[in-house]
């Protein structure tokens, strides 16, 4: 679906509200990916089995991709895909079948840090934060201005992401939980991994998307 922003520019998203959604997710991929990503696609999967929406949304328009593919400069560009990332969750506001649901972020790899700044500059706005595989430290400044609750998931074996999320970790003044998966890599591709990741997300969501009353 077309995602309208200000402007002519309009991004590129799925969008998926399971029966009775408790909450909305919007993924945030990392660098070089996209909407299709089959690993971000599985943890959203999973996500609508415990009826959250999900927005899968590619950050760069088509034309932009085209560019980034020869310069690989826009993916790095965390400002600019912060306020896409705010954007496009601002758009879910309109859908009625999303009316008064809380929102989180899932971002992964350069992704993660686009999340943590949207929810810094946007604090009112958004009930969770999950990095996978991310990028936290390139938030810089931002990390102590996060409100919402931060859960960083890293492999085990992907030892110069885990050093980094510690260092961003201890930059959080927000409540925030580090999970390491035994044994897994960056792209979580071991066998057990990535659902793994899944069961963490889901679990960190619900609680802070969806607290029991």
């Amino acid at each position: 679906m077309v995602i309208p922003l200000t402007g002519k520019t309009a991004l590129q998203g799925d969008l998926a509200v399971p029966d009775k959604p408790v909450g909305l997710v919007v993924f945030a991929h990392g660098s070089g990916s996209s909407r299709h990503s089959p690993r971000n696609r599985m943890v959203a999967a999973r996500l609508q089995q415990r009826r959250l929406a999900t927005l899968l949304v590619d950050l760069l328009t088509e034309d932009e991709e085209r560019i980034d593919v020869r310069t690989r400069h826009l993916r790095f560009d965390i400002e600019l895909l912060a306020h896409r990332l705010s954007s496009a969750a601002g758009w879910t506001g309109s859908r009625p079948e999303l009316a008064g649901l809380r929102v989180g972020y899932f971002g992964a790899s350069t992704g993660a840090a686009g999340a943590l700044i949207a929810a810094a500059e946007h604090p009112g706005n958004v009930g969770a934060v999950v990095s996978r595989g991310g990028r936290p430290d390139l938030a810089g400044d931002h990390l102590g201005r996060v409100k919402a609750p931060v859960l960083l998931i890293v492999g085990g074996r992907d030892e110069v992401v885990l050093d980094l999320n510690r260092q961003a970790q201890s930059r959080l003044s927000a409540p925030s939980r580090l999970v390491v998966i035994p044994q897994a890599t960056h792209l979580f591709e071991e066998p057990g991994a990535l659902e793994a990741v899944a069961e963490s997300a889901g679990a960190w969501l619900l609680e802070h998307l969806d607290p029991p009353r």
